[in-house]
């Protein structure tokens, strides 16, 4: 089981689960989505692993954002990590239109 640090669920996936399953409180279901901030007592090795392991189970898009370098990797199903280096603004692009996340107090 793993937690990220923020994660989002298709509506029609999640209600596809049984009231049961919502209510646990790790419901049987991989995000569509999740997010990971890196914090000064992460090792960065072990986050990317951490991401791998979200992608090799289901989940479609992640962002790992890393303070200390400033930077953001972004993870998507198919496709190789992008790597971003200090972004002011990153989208939720094709699975969340309109989202976005400034960077700006982040990279403080």
């Amino acid at each position: 089981m793993r937690s990220p640090d923020a994660a989002w669920i298709i509506k029609e996936r999640w209600n596809s689960l049984t009231e049961e399953q919502q209510r646990y409180e790790f419901s049987p279901i991989a995000p569509d989505f999740v997010v990971e901030l890196r914090s000064s007592s992460d090792d960065l090795a072990t986050l990317q692993a951490k991401m791998q392991e979200y992608m090799n189970n289901g989940v479609k898009f992640g962002w790992l954002i890393d303070p200390q370098q400033r930077r953001v990797e972004i993870y998507c199903t198919g496709q190789p990590t992008e790597v971003l280096q200090a972004p002011n603004l990153i989208s939720g692009e094709n699975l969340l239109p309109g989202f976005e996340l400034k960077l700006n107090k982040v990279w403080g």
